[in-house]
């Protein structure tokens, strides 16, 4: 694992490392203030590392009400994404608003030579992040994809003790990820409208939660594309969730090994964690910093480790500075890394795939 770095001297990196002066700052633009994430960007808009320098956004009451809470000026905000784009001139852009408009940021940002992060899923079908992956491909721009857990160090842990050949190969992957809804854990309404859309979410728990288990495994596969996926969706709470499936089960086949994703806004509380079942023992990342390493003994005994993992250094755990990093040629992500672009292209067929499995109730093979 990436030399570790405790938490509490990460905290001090940031306002230390990056009082570089205002040339080195990455000029950043958001598009979309509907995501309920969308604070992680606006808290860090004074601490030194990137300038916020447009936020395109049609819903002004939103906008305002994001300025008073974070103090920019509204003099930053545009309601038209390619006006915001041509006068302010990023480097790069991310996206917090719906999933359906990721292809509508690349098709502006790309042309221009704008590099962008979107939050996961990197699209609401295969069909638009084909589309986003032929625009950045063709403009050579970087298409990122944030996820939560591709800086958890209890995955990159589980990642290297597998490939040292300790515990011999994976056989069976089980990732279990979500809460107890949106609406139950009370995110606010302009993400709720949108989050519950099967058109602007591209479904319900199977795209919001399904597809961390699908990157993850991509990444523990070194890019290895499955043979088959099945699925079962249900919902279990029609009154909170009336248009969309808000619990699935996902089967994925390799030749050599099985992915089994457990996505639902049913869970009695909020969860990211995966199980790893190998040859000659098991692996439990039961959270971002506590793993659980079992090694059989025997018939039926086993040797139980339990460790607490420090933060991975920066710009690792911080998708902003990842964001500059990459956009500034500092660091180049491993080929299928959890980031990636021909990582997320895989993550989207199998996410295909699940909702044609649901919805046709029959397996579906991935040519």
């Amino acid at each position: 694992m990436k030399k570790s770095l405790s938490l509490f001297v990460f905290l001090f990196y940031i306002p230390i490392a990056l009082a570089l002066g205002q040339e080195k700052k990455l000029k950043l633009a958001v598009a979309g203030l509907t995501h309920g994430h969308v604070g992680w960007v606006l808290s860090a808009i004074d601490r030194g590392d990137f300038e916020l320098v447009g936020i395109s956004e049609s819903n002004q009451e939103l906008a305002e009400k994001y300025a008073r809470q974070y103090g920019f000026s509204m003099d930053l905000v545009f309601e038209d994404l390619e006006k915001m784009l041509k006068e302010t001139q990023p480097e790069a852009v991310t996206a917090f608003g719906n999933t359906f408009d990721h292809l509508k940021i690349v098709q502006a940002a790309a042309p221009r030579g704008i590099h962008v992060m979107v939050e996961k899923p990197l699209a609401v079908s295969l069909e638009h992040a084909q589309e986003m992956a032929n625009l950045a491909k063709k403009h050579q721009i970087h298409l990122l994809t944030n996820y939560e857990t591709s800086w958890y160090p209890t995955n990159h842990q589980a990642k290297e003790i597998l490939e040292s050949g300790e515990f011999g190969k994976a056989i069976k992957v089980i990732v279990r990820d979500g809460h107890r809804g949106p609406k139950k854990i009370g995110v606010g309404p302009e993400f709720l409208e949108w989050l519950t859309d099967p058109k602007l979410n591209g479904g319900g728990a199977l795209m919001d939660f399904g597809c961390y288990g699908a990157n993850l495994m991509t990444w523990l596969t070194n890019g290895e594309r499955p043979l088959s996926v099945t699925a079962i969706t249900q919902q279990l709470q029609p009154e909170n969730n009336p248009k969309v499936e808000d619990d699935a089960t996902i089967i994925v086949n390799y030749p050599d090994k099985q992915l089994i994703i457990q996505a639902s806004w049913n869970w009695p509380m909020g969860r990211k964690d995966m199980e790893i079942y190998a040859e000659k023992g098991a692996l439990y990342a039961d959270n971002r910093n506590q793993l659980r390493t079992r090694l059989a003994e025997g018939y039926d005994g086993f040797q139980e480790e339990t460790v607490e993992l420090p933060e991975l250094d920066p710009p690792y755990p911080d998708p902003f500075l990842l964001l500059k990093a990459v956009v500034r040629k500092e660091i180049q992500l491993p080929e299928f890394d959890l980031y990636s672009l021909e990582n997320n292209l895989i993550v989207m067929e199998i996410l295909d795939a699940a909702k044609e499995s649901a919805e046709k109730g029959k397996t579906v093979l991935l040519d």
